[in-house]
């Protein structure tokens, strides 16, 4: 026979002993993702990477999201932001972010996804051995610029075609105009120059193509221009001006045609990494990765908008047709 102070000693005892147990349990780890727009889009892509690594978002991690909406220069402020929550692990989903994370931390890893050489940014080392507290996944958006130019000429033949850039983003806007201008060079195109790094400019740059007689427009990668690819796309289909952009979003928003790698998958594989280095692994220690999968996505209905026909070589290596 139980004692009614020995029972409600040992019911005490029971119900302190899962308090205590939950206490002794690690903390959640947290995730910093810094970004501008238009990386949300993608999420999906990140957290199928944290998914396959064992990590679901609310359940056994958080993620502290900051994101800087189309404006760079509050990418520092956030980037300390995020260390002061002291977490685990910094995701920064382009060039600048990622140099804004480096600035401020050189302890906390962090992980990239970004479409520029991370060596000639300073970001790693090597590609095989980052070095440092960095690592992540370089998908290319610079160098495939000839090609986006080789198969928008394809498309739209146009002895004058223009280029966009961003100059306040000079890592992106500087190789992207070298590369083009030596690769039109080859094709015996005139290049022309526009730049926008804000709304406004968007509104000048479409009738000064117009003016310069370009009949295509390449746009450069870089993270504006991706957070705004509805109305580029848009604005291009008004203006009755072909143009290629290295997110499919641009084709699906309208856009003639875009040529890239695809951005969740880089994602995914940089959720992959994330997921890797909660587990113990070492940025130093994890190559710089590149995706496998590149798309080039064509839009039929602005090609007929524009009155193009698609050749059948563009047609047949197209990864999808938006009808």
């Amino acid at each position: 026979m139980i004692r009614r102070r020995d029972f409600i000693t040992l019911l005490g005892g029971a119900a302190a002993w899962p308090l205590a147990a939950r206490a002794q349990q690690p903390a959640m780890p947290v995730i910093g993702y810094l970004s501008s727009p238009g990386a949300e889009m993608r999420l999906s892509g990140f957290r199928q990477g944290l998914k396959e690594t064992g990590y679901v978002e609310g359940q056994n991690v958080a993620i502290e999201y900051r994101w800087a909406e189309g404006q760079a220069d509050r990418l520092p402020a956030l980037a300390a932001d995020l260390v002061r929550h002291r977490v685990a692990v910094i995701m920064a989903t382009s060039p600048i972010a990622a140099r804004a994370a480096k600035e401020v931390t050189a302890t906390i890893p962090i992980v990239f996804s970004i479409g520029s050489d991370p060596v000639s940014d300073g970001l790693v080392a090597s590609l095989n051995r980052p070095g440092g507290n960095l690592t992540g996944i370089s998908y290319l958006a610079l160098q495939l610029g000839p090609k986006r130019l080789e198969l928008l000429h394809e498309a739209a033949p146009a002895p004058i075609v223009g280029l966009l850039v961003n100059p306040s983003n000079p890592t992106l806007a500087k190789p992207t105009v070298k590369d083009l201008r030596a690769a039109a060079r080859m094709l015996g195109l005139e290049l022309r120059v526009l730049n926008a790094s804000s709304e406004h400019d968007f509104d000048a740059v479409f009738p000064t193509l117009t003016r310069l007689r370009a009949g295509a427009l390449v746009i450069g990668p870089d993270p504006f221009f991706g957070s705004r690819t509805e109305q580029i796309a848009a604005l291009a289909l008004r203006h009755a001006l072909p143009a290629i952009y290295v997110d499919r979003r641009f084709a699906a928003a309208g856009g003639l045609m875009s040529y890239g790698a695809s951005l969740s998958e880089a994602l995914r594989l940089a959720g992959g990494d994330v997921g890797r280095i909660l587990k113990g692994e070492k940025p130093a220690d994890l190559p710089v990765q590149t995706p496998t999968k590149y798309e080039l996505v064509l839009n039929l209905k602005t090609a007929k908008a524009l009155g193009i026909t698609f050749t059948q070589s563009l047609l047949a290596v197209a990864d999808e047709v938006i009808e």
